[in-house]
């Protein structure tokens, strides 16, 4: 729901918007975090450039799902390609960021290469890696861990401390990297923010919403 349908290699997504370095919070459903310096730029830049049609609500990404590169894409813990979604307003949230590297470089495999999106006030799961098709829909996409997992896993997955894992709380996190509290996978736990503590620039998104109903 578009009216500029385009495709675009990866050097076209290089020069379509100024490439900035923004150092976001990620924060795993498994309740662990780091603080990633993302390379890339607002998503919104892309997506004003096909225009989106007055009818389109929400944001479907689709991932590579190549056996050859990706030998786990054979098994059935998932249906295969990976998608997630986002509400379009949330596409365009300034925050929401298409990520083309990190750390100085470009991406490598395993973090989603060559481009993947970056949601920092959802739970890490939301940014879909190696994106290799973006469709607008008036319709809420069906997303991968929702068909998996319908119960544990909805289509907002924001970061909410007050809303628990059906196996684990989601009240604190263990911070990977933070050397001042040791750095590893037994520095002390931290208290969980809203929004991962984005929640000043992304809760308006929300107003009036059940955020215990809509998980």
């Amino acid at each position: 729901m578009v009216k500029k349908p385009a495709s675009f290699g990866i050097d076209d997504l290089l020069k379509l918007a100024p490439i900035e370095e923004r150092v976001y919070r990620l924060l795993c459903v498994e309740a662990w975090s780091m603080a990633i310096p993302w390379i890339g730029y607002s998503l919104s830049e892309l997506l004003r450039k096909v225009e989106p049609l007055p009818g389109a609500k929400f944001v479907e990404f689709i991932s590579l799902a190549d056996k050859a590169q990706m030998p786990v894409v054979s098994d059935h813990i998932l249906a295969w390609p990976y998608t997630e979604g986002l509400r379009l307003d949330e596409a365009m949230h300034p925050l929401t960021m298409l990520g083309l590297g990190l750390y100085g470089e470009v991406l490598p495999k395993q973090n989603g290469a060559p481009v993947r999106l970056v949601v920092p006030w959802k739970y890490g799961f939301k940014s879909a890696k190696s994106i290799v098709k973006i469709r607008l829909t008036d319709k809420q996409p069906a997303t991968s861990w929702n068909l998996a997992v319908p119960q544990e896993y909805g289509l907002y997955s924001n970061v909410n401390p007050d809303v628990d894992h059906p196996r684990w709380s989601q009240a604190n996190e263990r911070r990977i990297g933070d050397q001042a509290s040791g750095g590893g996978l037994f520095a002390p736990r931290r208290k969980t923010l809203p929004f991962n503590g984005y929640a000043e620039q992304v809760a308006g998104l929300y107003v009036g919403m059940d955020l215990k109903k809509f998980f």
